[in-house]
């Protein structure tokens, strides 16, 4: 009898999850995608925000619909608004002013870095909304917010991805998120967690969740996750969208308001 000698297989690679992660990213924004397999640094400037890049990944966030690092840092008396103003005409922007207040003494890394990660994960879920208008890349040189920890664009991704999911299973009338508020007329309540109390107390006919989470000091998400399971309920719904017009007589702009009143000047005659 021959003996045959078998040459056992190859071992199966072993697939590095972190690395994964990093590639397994789900198409949000094909350009930002981009970016990050060109390791790009600038910024990236969407209809509802914009992200700041270094070296592909993401290093701040801001959107007009989400509280800003200030707030979130302010609201709850971690500083008071004065320091934090200082320190960001100082050192030119929000994330470098983080840092330099940690620097001082002021700030502990740790609230810092959580503040930040809230502020970052909430404003780029706006700013990467779906958008028909076409985003703009700026490079630059260098990073010069001063970076309190850079978020890869997959988990990012990811996360805006979960969001959205999280939000169209507990309620998926999207009208809430945007419209005045208003407590519905029902005869039974359910009963509310302290945080929803807090939420329906702010509705006054007026305020939209994004209103509702400045006035809170809270990031925008959680906000639209309270408002929406209160919807769910049938304890809030909302109210009718000002018309433009009636949002330009509200504003507080000199500018804007000085041109409606020129335009209501020229139609009179």
């Amino acid at each position: 009898m021959t003996a045959v000698t078998t040459t056992p297989p190859p071992r199966l690679p072993v697939r590095d999850k972190a690395e994964a992660r990093e590639r397994a990213w789900g198409g949000v924004s094909p350009m930002l995608t981009r970016l990050a397999a060109e390791r790009a640094t600038g910024v990236l400037a969407r209809e509802r925000g914009t992200l700041h890049l270094s070296e592909g990944r993401v290093v701040h966030a801001a959107s007009p619909a989400a509280p800003g690092l200030d707030v979130l840092l302010t609201a709850h008396g971690t500083l008071d608004a004065a320091t934090w103003q200082r320190a960001v005409e100082e050192a030119g922007g929000p994330p470098g002013a983080g840092l330099l207040l940690v620097a001082r003494g002021l700030l502990t890394r740790g609230a810092l870095e959580l503040c930040h990660l809230e502020a970052l994960y909430d404003a780029a879920y706006f700013a990467l909304a779906p958008s028909s208008a076409p985003g703009r890349f700026r490079y630059t040189d260098a990073d010069r917010l001063g970076s309190v920890r850079a978020t890869p664009v997959a988990a990012l991704e990811h996360e805006t991805l979960r969001r959205r999911d999280l939000l169209h299973r507990i309620w998926p009338d999207a009208g809430t998120d945007e419209a005045p508020l208003l407590r519905a007329a029902t005869a039974a309540a359910p009963a509310l967690t302290a945080r929803q109390r807090a939420v329906v107390n702010l509705v006054d006919g007026v305020r939209t969740a994004l209103d509702i989470a400045r006035a809170m000091g809270r990031p925008a998400f959680h906000t639209l996750v309270d408002v929406r399971r209160l919807a769910a309920a049938g304890v809030l719904v909302r109210g009718a969208m000002k018309p433009p017009e009636a949002a330009l007589y509200e504003t507080t702009d000199p500018d804007i308001t000085l041109l409606k009143r020129l335009r209501d000047a020229l139609e009179s005659l």
